[in-house]
């Protein structure tokens, strides 16, 4: 009975967060930031980690609330660890561009963090990535173009561009000017204006 009665507690906690996040959400649509930002706050305090990703979008943007970068991070990192994959990648954005400590170790959490992101499907972190391993210190060029596939893949026009310069140059995968032609045209039919100039040239 005390086990039945605990599992009916869970799923009543579960309910009252998921309907106070879309009254949350509800209410953001309808021009209510701060009655937003109330739910969401309700919702999250109760753990449920759509609603922690929510309090950190309202901190960042200061809807409902004061804007507060540092505050976002807390909430988008309670998310993230509860494998919600675009708070994932918003923690790791905030580690490499505002995070607090040590830079290298700064990097290593934001990577892992990015990387469960991208594994997840979120074209961002995927892009992000792609760019991220083709430009450091030590590139690697093949894992970058890995993730610049995904992205494109994705629909990224600028991670397609970026492909075709992986193929112009022989970045990660064997020179083949067809095939970077191929990805430039699809980059350039996507708006990309740098696909456009590169196939003229």
């Amino acid at each position: 009975v005390e086990e039945a009665a605990f599992q009916l507690q869970q799923i009543f906690r579960i309910d009252i967060s998921i309907a106070l996040n879309i009254l949350g959400i509800e209410s953001m649509r309808a021009g209510h930031y701060r009655t937003a930002y109330t739910c969401f706050k309700l919702a999250a305090d109760r753990g449920y980690s759509k609603a922690q990703f929510n309090v950190g979008l309202c901190y960042e943007h200061g809807r409902g609330t004061e804007k507060d970068l540092e505050k976002a991070a807390f909430y988008y990192y309670q998310a993230a660890s509860s494998c919600h994959p675009m708070a994932q990648y918003r923690y790791a954005r905030y580690l490499l561009c505002h995070g607090p400590g040590n830079e290298w170790a700064r990097h290593q959490k934001a990577v892992t963090f990015l990387e469960k992101a991208a594994m997840a499907g979120i074209t961002e972190a995927q892009a992000y990535l792609g760019v991220f391993y083709m430009r450091g210190l030590h590139p690697e060029e093949k894992r970058g173009l890995k993730y610049l596939l995904l992205a494109a893949k994705n629909g990224d026009a600028q991670s397609r561009y970026h492909v075709g310069v992986c193929y112009e140059k022989g970045l990660g995968v064997q020179q083949n000017l067809a095939e970077a032609k191929r990805h430039y045209r699809e980059s350039a039919a996507a708006g990309n204006r740098k696909a456009r100039e590169r196939l003229r040239v």
